[in-house]
């Protein structure tokens, strides 16, 4: 379904292209059209999952059931939808009709029941759409594929979008959307779960969904246990944000304004959590207007001749840490030239280290964000912290743990960000959610294995078949021969695991015991692709083709299915590994180059920088006894699609300007 819905988000996205190319829309002003209807297709497919149990629920009367109401959708983080904002409604409309005016009926129907989205949803932009255009793009996100798929697949795509045009800068230089993997790590280590949730600078508003998600899965209502506040300087950004927390069943207080003059919200000492990802570098902020804000409890950072506060860096780290509670944390973004900035701010980062509530600090390497490619760093403050880190700050280098999207793009992976989590449950004495975490990766590595073994029967008949036509086999009846000897043994050890405690040395046993089936996974892996490659000859070379009908076609489906499948088992055994050999007894320790707990004498005499890697040190370079080779020619892959997308875009605009000369 993973690939599936990839095409899916692609397909979407090259329709979503065609108002563009058929508009007089610029690069920067279609986007808003568009996302209003992954909004209403989105609402539709939130709609469609929660009506029949909402429907199963409804009180009768004298054989009469009660109508649908607004509040049954939202207790279930759905928008209620009248008929003429459904969007089969809107995708099935016949050629004649006026298809846009029937797009912003549809927007104001929902406008209509929900106050918070009053003037939010893109209306007139539809007019200057060509009717037949508008058509084939709301059919085309009618997909069939998503009618029967299932979880929040279209808030992934309403994200997928969010990212398209961030690396477009198709908007505020795309600096309104903060890519998932670092929204999600910040959620992580500060768990948001109940109270105000405040962003000052809260863009599109990823920060709340993510809140949001984690609270649901704490079995948790986010809309009874929490209260999003956001700020945000630009007025169609206000409107983006609004309509990603509508599509998600949410509402929050999202108020316009620039942060450094005006304080919307006014909860100095009230904010329960502090959530962010501000702009970086912020330069001539007039610091005499700003002078007495009681949200700069450090005083003001550097002040130029021209009374400009040079940097706004420290401006935004005073902002977050004055809005917290007695009991607040706080998580957020900022520039990795901040925590070890000289001068002025050096001193307001002394007096912010010396309240003992910075709880942590993460560096992350660079390319994570879709607009900027320099490295940055998290920060995160704790007020309740445990009295035995008072004068300590967790600092964790995460610049080596990081998964390639594209040329251009890296992230976390989820197993990541579980891992980079367990080291703040470990931090805080959660000790049995670090082997938890453990114990799922084992017990993930058993059950992929038992999975693998109903895959194996096609590929052997798929072999078969190949060797069936073959008149000199040139060792492929020995190699399938061992081949099969060698699945049977893995098949009696996949079948032979049993799950186990959770003590530390249970874990231990368990994946030393798993250790031989994870080797055996990728043995088999290898023995696999050399029958494949000797059946494909030995089929080449008795005259044989490789169309769809051929042998060897359905033998090379059938392997990628086992492959993917088998390294599946190893891919859960080595994030287990990772956390078992780092932190053998569950509890936290320092890791060279990764993650050390560090004491206030140690930081003042780094000239309070809170760089990780200043006290972290450098990991020994690891040896690679299995050096992955597709996942090598993966990225080899990414990196040449994306030089030959850079090459075809800079052919056009050179034609482009050649035109523009007359040549």
């Amino acid at each position: 379904m993973e690939s599936n819905i990839e095409a899916v988000e692609k397909r979407l996205w090259t329709a979503a292209d065609q108002l563009r190319a058929n508009s007089d829309f610029a690069s920067n002003e279609y986007f808003l059209p568009v996302m209003g209807l992954i909004f209403l297709r989105h609402a539709y497919s939130r709609y469609l999952a929660v009506k029949p149990e909402i429907e199963s629920g409804l009180p009768s009367r004298g054989g009469v059931t009660r109508a649908l109401t607004k509040e049954d959708f939202t207790s279930r983080g759905a928008i209620f939808l009248q008929p003429e904002a459904q969007f089969d409604h809107l995708a099935g409309l016949p050629d004649g009709a006026d298809r846009a005016a029937a797009v912003i009926a549809a927007m104001e129907a929902v406008e209509g029941d929900y106050a918070a989205l009053k003037g939010v949803l893109p209306k007139t932009e539809y007019q200057q759409l060509e009717n037949e255009v508008l058509g084939e793009v709301l059919r085309i996100f009618n997909d069939p594929a998503l009618q029967s798929a299932k979880g929040d697949v279209f808030g992934r795509i309403y994200e997928y979008f969010l990212t398209q045009f961030a690396d477009q800068s198709a908007h505020d230089g795309g600096e309104f959307f903060t890519p998932p993997s670092i929204v999600q790590m910040i959620v992580n280590a500060i768990e948001p779960d109940h109270g105000a949730v405040l962003d000052p600078a809260c863009g599109s508003g990823g920060m709340f969904v993510q809140s949001a998600h984690f609270i649901e899965k704490m079995k948790q209502d986010p809309t009874k246990v929490a209260t999003f506040y956001g700020q945000e300087k630009n007025a169609t950004t206000i409107r983006l944000a609004k309509m990603n927390l509508a599509v998600h069943g949410l509402e929050g207080r999202i108020e316009p304004g620039i942060t450094y003059h005006v304080d919307a919200h006014e909860l100095v000492g009230k904010a329960d959590f502090v959530m962010a990802n501000p702009p970086f570098n912020v330069d001539e902020v007039d610091a005499e207007k700003i002078r007495k804000d009681p949200r700069l409890p450090f005083g003001l950072p550097g002040v130029n001749k021209a009374k400009k506060v040079s940097n706004g860096n420290y401006l935004w780290i005073s902002y977050f840490y004055s809005y917290l509670s007695e009991a607040g944390r706080a998580g957020f973004v900022m520039s990795s030239q901040a925590s070890s900035a000289g001068g002025e701010e050096a001193k307001v980062r002394q007096k912010l280290i010396q309240t003992g509530h910075v709880d942590a600090m993460i560096s992350i390497r660079g390319n994570f964000f879709y607009t900027r490619t320099v490295p940055c760093e998290l920060w995160m403050f704790d007020k309740a912290k445990a009295a035995e880190h008072a004068d300590k700050v967790l600092m964790l280098d995460a610049r080596q743990v990081f998964r390639k999207v594209t040329r251009k793009v890296f992230d976390f992976s989820p197993e990541q960000l579980q891992n980079l989590a367990s080291i703040f449950w470990l931090y805080r004495g959660q000790d049995d959610r670090f082997r938890a975490l453990v114990d799922g990766y084992l017990n993930r590595t058993a059950a992929e294995a038992v999975d693998s073994l109903s895959l194996q029967p096609d590929f052997a008949a798929a072999l078969e078949a190949v060797l069936e036509g073959l008149e000199d086999d040139a060792g492929l009846t020995e190699a399938a021969a061992l081949f099969k000897a060698d699945w049977s043994a893995f098949t009696a050890r996949a079948k032979g695991q049993a799950a186990g405690d959770l003590d530390i040395a249970a874990l231990h046993a368990r994946h030393d015991a798993l250790e031989p089936l994870a080797e055996q996974s990728r043995d088999l892996i290898k023995q696999i692709d050399q029958l494949f490659k000797l059946a494909d000859k030995a089929h080449r070379e008795g005259g044989g083709k490789r169309g769809r009908a051929s042998p060897v076609r359905a033998l090379e489906i059938a392997r990628l299915d086992l492959v993917d499948q088998l390294k599946q088992v190893r891919y859960f055994h080595r994030h287990a590994h990772w956390l078992l050999s780092r932190f053998p007894e569950a509890r936290l320790v320092a890791v060279v180059g990764l993650v050390k707990l560090v004491d206030r004498a140690e930081i003042a005499a780094e000239d309070w920088s809170l760089t990780p890697g200043r006290y972290v040190g450098v990991a020994p370079e690891e040896e690679d006894e299995d050096l992955d080779f597709e996942g090598v020619m993966r990225d080899i892959h990414i990196e040449l699609a994306g030089l030959n997308e850079d090459s075809a875009a800079l052919a056009v605009q050179i034609q482009s300007n050649f035109e523009g000369l007359g040549l």
